[in-house]
């Protein structure tokens, strides 16, 4: 079985500007997931999907491949999926198919080369063709306020907004670090959600994933009780 990682790092962040390249423990955030992809040892390639030479360079340097991105594909108007679709594309024109595709966020470097192996391995078609890391909710989402523009707040599900957690069961919530499909049911829903997908279950100390700077802090200091300080390159 051929399975491909694409790890798609475009360098026009907003909320955290260069994020894909901030230093995180030593080095820079991008470089943790590349390690913990090759450290897997299940992808015939790992691939950084870039419109940015600076990022493109980092991961080369931390033993990715690069495949340099589109700019019609590196707005913010286009999405994670349709990145990955022009990958397989690219990828296909040159000989290379792929049966499993595994997209890993560089922005979630807490999460480990056994956790990427997890949700990859659920991956068993035709039973399980979509498979992603989650986590607890950290609030239960009838929970949610709008924000007006007087500053004013009301529910986003007014209806629903005193219902007890309780009664709501047990909730995951995709951690926004790793997601696993199989190529085919991947293309025909475009998405890496469908039927019959399965969740594998991460504590939330290794759920952060880095959109703003206060993120960034929490996950170092996450990072360091994990130990990973003590293991910079």
């Amino acid at each position: 079985m051929r399975r491909l990682c694409i790890i798609p790092a475009r360098g026009g962040s907003k909320r955290l500007p260069r994020k894909n390249v901030a230093d995180f423990l030593g080095r820079p955030i991008i470089a943790w997931t590349i390690e913990a992809a090759l450290t897997t040892k299940l992808f015939d390639r790992v691939l950084v999907s870039t419109d940015d030479a600076e990022i493109a360079d980092t991961g080369r340097k931390y033993g990715g491949e690069v495949q340099m991105r589109d700019p019609a594909l590196a707005t913010d108007e286009v999405h994670v999926p349709q990145v990955c679709r022009g990958v397989l594309s690219r990828e296909r024109e040159q000989g290379r198919n792929y049966d499993v595709l595994c997209c890993l966020y560089a922005t979630a470097p807490l999460r480990t080369a056994d956790d990427i192996a997890a949700v990859v391995g659920m991956i068993d078609p035709p039973r399980c063709n979509f498979a992603i890391a989650v986590t607890n909710f950290a609030h239960y989402p009838f929970q949610a306020l709008r924000e007006n523009a007087d500053g004013t707040l009301e529910p986003v599900w007014p209806e629903h907004y005193m219902t007890s957690g309780e009664s709501l069961g047990r909730l995951r919530a995709g951690n926004g670090s790793t997601y696993a499909a199989s190529v085919p049911a991947f293309l025909d829903k475009l998405s890496f959600s469908g039927p019959g997908m399965r969740g594998y279950y991460m504590p939330a100390i290794r759920s952060v994933d880095i959109d703003f700077a206060e993120e960034l802090e929490i996950a170092q200091i996450f990072g360091r009780h994990l130990g990973m300080d003590r293991r910079r390159a």
